[in-house]
């Protein structure tokens, strides 16, 4: 779970990128149609599923320590087995940082095509990713970013302030018609600059609901443990309120837990990140549970895509650039009720 890279930052290029730029500056200036149809039909190749070049994925993760975590690795590990061409080393997982750079390391060794890393600390893990770089293996930088550009070649990761921001306009428009309505917030670890970026993102939102005032904050650390005593606490202080956005649904199985012990449903919850069983929760329809706002672990699978295009020289079917982005933010959907058969098959245990 990551801060979002500014979108005015450079990666280095792989790929077909530097010899097709003419083409694509003639296509770009020129207003004869012959010349854009030249540019079109040397266009690079983009990745399918069809088997092509063979690629060694290198991937790298934190400790499955938690729910999310655990999707991550799945995700990854099955996204690969689609691929007849692709061949994943796939490190145990540690949130021991020197440990974790060991790992990366041996894989730079093994002389991987493509390295996929999702950092237990990017600031900590910067220099490895620098290190595989410099050895001409492009990185796929998973959600926690690195602290430099320069260490990935594509950034792909969730959105912490959007989960905020759609949480507070789901609740918003929920509320939007009640005076002097009351929410809380169940927060993360607020030492992590993901849970800064989710609070910020609720309150910016809550801005556009004059009527709308947060009264109580607690924040938890994405434990069912934690997420029982600190919602408890919430509840005992707060005898009325409205609505209330809890940013993690491992933490969130405590806290509806603290909501049943108290015999309350007097108000609306909304969840982060989209857990199986805040998704059956929300479709049997029987608990203050409303919604929850993804931060989907399919971005594991996404990344293997990515990897695999890097490793093949190829692009991304749909856009007009040769190469892969050097970033890729993904959604935060509100799944309700209304749209959770879409979503459910995502929810991770």
């Amino acid at each position: 779970m990551a801060k979002t890279p500014a979108t005015s930052r450079r990666a280095l290029l792989f790929g077909t990128a530097a010899v097709s730029t003419g083409a694509l500056l003639t296509a770009c200036t020129s207003n004869e149609p012959k010349n854009q149809e030249k540019a079109a039909d040397n266009a690079a190749p983009v990745a399918d599923d069809k088997p092509g070049k063979a690629v060694t994925i290198g991937f790298a993760g934190p400790q499955a320590d938690h729910g999310w975590l655990n999707a991550i690795n799945d995700n990854a590990k099955n996204r690969a087995k689609k691929y007849k061409d692709v061949t994943l080393e796939i490190t145990e997982g540690s949130n021991d940082t020197a440990q974790q750079i060991g790992q990366i390391e041996t894989l730079i060794n093994k002389k991987v095509d493509v390295l996929v890393v999702l950092p237990a600390d990017g600031k900590a893990l910067t220099q490895v990713g620098l290190q595989a770089m410099r050895a001409g293996i492009p990185v796929v930088n998973l959600d926690r970013i690195f602290n430099s550009p320069q260490a990935y070649r594509c950034w792909i990761g969730g959105d912490n302030y959007g989960m905020g921001l759609n949480a507070g306009h789901y609740i918003g428009e929920q509320l939007k018609d009640k005076k002097n309505a009351k929410v809380v917030e169940l927060a993360g670890l607020d030492n992590l600059e993901l849970t800064q970026q989710r609070t910020k993102g609720f309150d910016d939102a809550l801005k556009n609901y004059p009527n709308i005032r947060k009264v109580a904050r607690q924040a938890a650390d994405f434990t069912v443990e934690s997420g029982q005593a600190k919602m408890s606490q919430l509840l005992q202080a707060q005898s009325k309120f409205d609505a209330l956005w809890n940013h993690d649904d491992d933490q969130g199985v405590g806290a509806l837990r603290a909501i049943d012990q108290a015999g309350r449903d007097d108000f609306l919850m909304v969840g982060g990140a989209g857990a199986k069983s805040a998704m059956d929760a929300i479709k049997a329809g029987n608990s203050v549970l409303k919604a929850t706002v993804l931060y989907p672990p399919t971005m594991a699978a996404s990344a293997i895509d990515l990897a695999r295009a890097l490793g093949q020289g190829k692009g991304i079917g749909g856009l007009a650039e040769f190469e892969i982005p050097s970033s890729l933010t993904l959604y935060s959907a509100v799944v309700t009720k209304d749209n959770i058969d879409q979503y459910l098959p995502t929810g991770f245990i």
